[in-house]
């Protein structure tokens, strides 16, 4: 090999070096896409209900302090396995229930403890955040959260 790079060495390691990442980038990009395709939720789960629980998830600001799939601020617990942990995944009557009973006993008043702000939630309201809750309980997470805690 030689002691001196040329101009034109240097253009072609350039250029060779730009193409090989270009071509990575791209691969990965449509590995990516195919993967989210393949494993991201059925569009058919995402009724009227579950957007409108998004939508109270996003107007209340619930993502100031709860995380959801990791995302979101760690003031508060995870929820995207509360369903889970509170055994109603499968039961959306049941999680309408504890969800309607853990809203309306907000704030607890309990001296020392992160409170949660009363929203003052309808029914309807209440039923659309557990449907949204357990939409986002049942895509697949990857394995988040990473303990059953959340």
């Amino acid at each position: 090999m030689r002691d001196v790079m040329t101009k034109s060495m240097a253009r072609n390691i350039f250029y060779g070096g730009s193409l090989f990442f270009i071509i990575i980038f791209l691969g990965l990009s449509v590995h990516s896409h195919r993967y989210i395709v393949t494993t991201s939720t059925d569009a058919a789960t995402l009724t009227d209900s579950v957007a409108a629980g998004k939508h109270i998830w996003e107007d209340k600001g619930c993502i100031n302090c709860h995380t959801i799939l990791g995302e979101g601020a760690y003031f508060a617990p995870e929820l995207a396995n509360v369903m889970t942990r509170w055994g109603v995944e499968d039961d959306p009557e049941g999680a309408f229930d504890i969800l309607k009973g853990w809203m309306e006993s907000q704030p607890t008043g309990i001296e020392g403890r992160r409170q949660m702000p009363q929203f003052n939630l309808n029914d309807e309201e209440i039923r659309n955040m557990a449907d949204f809750l357990l939409w986002v309980d049942s895509i697949d997470a990857q394995d988040w959260p990473p303990n059953d805690a959340g």
